[in-house]
C-alpha cells in the first residue's frame, strides 16, 4: 500500500507526546534559554558602555545559564520530533530543529568564551556572539513559532 506523500502532514491535529498537565514542556523551557540570550547581549552592552567588571560577570552567568536550559529545550525539542510522527514528517521542524541547534552551538561558543577571562572575553567576540545569539534566536522562533501558531502543533483542541 503506497503512502501519499502529498498530504499535508499537518493536516490533523498534532499533540505533544512530552507534557506536564497538558502543556508542552519543549514550549514551556525555550523561554529561558531566549530570555537568557538577551540578557548576556544587554550585558555585554552595559558592559561595553560603563566598562563595569559586574557586567561581565553577568554575561558568564547568563550565557552559562542560557546554554544550560538550551540543552535541556534541546532534549525536549528532539523528543517531540523523534517520538511524534505527523511533526517529523514535515521540513519544517527540522528548519526549527536545525536553527535551534546553531543557536546552541553560539551560546555554548559564548559561555566556554567567558569561562577564563571574562572581562576580556566581552569586547569584541563576546559581544559579536551575543549579537549572533540573538540572530539564531529570531530564526528558530520564527520556524518554532510556525509550528505553533500556523500548524498548532503542540496546541490541544478544546473538545478534547
Amino acid at each position: 500500500m503506497a503512502q501519499d506523500r502529498s498530504r499535508d502532514p499537518f493536516e490533523e491535529s498534532v499533540q505533544s507526546s512530552i507534557q506536564l498537565a497538558g502543556h508542552p514542556i519543549h514550549v514551556m523551557l525555550v523561554t529561558f534559554p531566549i530570555a537568557l540570550v538577551c540578557a548576556t547581549l544587554g550585558a555585554d552592552l552595559f558592559y561595553w558602555w560603563s566598562a563595569d567588571p559586574f557586567f561581565a560577570r553577568v554575561g558568564l552567568w547568563t550565557s552559562g545559564w542560557g546554554f544550560a536550559m538550551g540543552a535541556v529545550a534541546a532534549l525536549s525539542g528532539t523528543a517531540e520530533l523523534l517520538l511524534v510522527r505527523g511533526i517529523r514528517r514535515s521540513a519544517e521542524p527540522w528548519s526549527h530543529a536545525v536553527a535551534a541547534m546553531m543557536l546552541l552551538s553560539v551560546i555554548a561558543a559564548n559561555w566556554g568564551l567567558r569561562l577564563f577571562d571574562r572581562e576580556a572575553a566581552v569586547l569584541p567576540w563576546g559581544l559579536f556572539l551575543s549579537g549572533l545569539g540573538l540572530v539564531f534566536v529570531g530564526l528558530a522562533g520564527w520556524h518554532g513559532g510556525k509550528l505553533v501558531f500556523e500548524h498548532q502543533i503542540g496546541v490541544s483542541d478544546s473538545s478534547d
